[in-house]
């Protein structure tokens, strides 16, 4: 494994961060409705998972998905549902005002780690894009230095994105809007759950 290799991967692991999907608008979301500190410890938590998958990968996690196609169907229920009620609660509680108490970092983290979990394709798209990008035999070296490269570039970008988000004049635009933005949050959600409910 070379410089090229890793730069290959953090190429394509920034287009996979960077498409919208739950975990982009669940750390959107958190940032906006209850500030920097819950939206930075989401972004980690997501991280955290994110790098957790690529260490299944490199484990061969998913060619035990293909062994027993049932424990791939299992996360994938258990995480589709997770990301419907998610989307249910955002929906209910559209036209709420935000909550005095603030949201213990400790739960935005886990929040962050159970979207990612949510949902089982993430280590199989972890193995195409392993398997593509480096050479075979890689040794523990090797594997513990893609595991800590994907952790420190989730953490980077989401921290980025969350220091963006989180500016004074774009929260109090997110406060003026937030029925409707919760709604189109919470539809996206129910959709991306409802389409990993139903994919095969």
């Amino acid at each position: 494994m070379d410089l090229a290799h890793v730069i290959a991967f953090n190429v394509t692991l920034l287009a996979a961060i960077a498409s919208p999907g739950p975990a982009m608008l669940y750390t959107i979301r958190n940032t906006l409705a209850h500030g920097r500190r819950v939206g930075l410890f989401t972004a980690w938590g997501l991280g955290v998972m994110a790098a957790t998958w690529t260490l299944l990968a490199l484990l061969g996690l998913d060619a035990v998905f293909q062994i027993v196609p049932w424990a791939y169907t299992a996360c994938k229920l258990v995480g589709a549902f997770y990301l419907i009620h998610i989307a249910w609660t955002t929906w209910r509680h559209a036209r709420d005002p935000l909550a005095d108490a603030p949201t213990p970092p400790a739960r935005a983290f886990l929040g962050g780690m159970l979207v990612n979990l949510s949902n089982p394709k993430s280590v199989l798209f972890s193995a195409a894009v392993l398997v593509v990008i480096f050479p075979a035999g890689l040794s523990v070296g090797d594997k513990g230095l893609i595991v800590f490269n994907h952790l420190g570039v989730e953490f980077l970008v989401g921290s980025v994105l969350v220091m963006l988000l989180s500016t004074r004049r774009i929260s109090a635009g997110y406060l003026r809007a937030k029925f409707i933005f919760d709604r189109i949050a919470a539809g996206v959600m129910g959709l991306l759950g409802l389409r990993l409910l139903l994919s095969r």
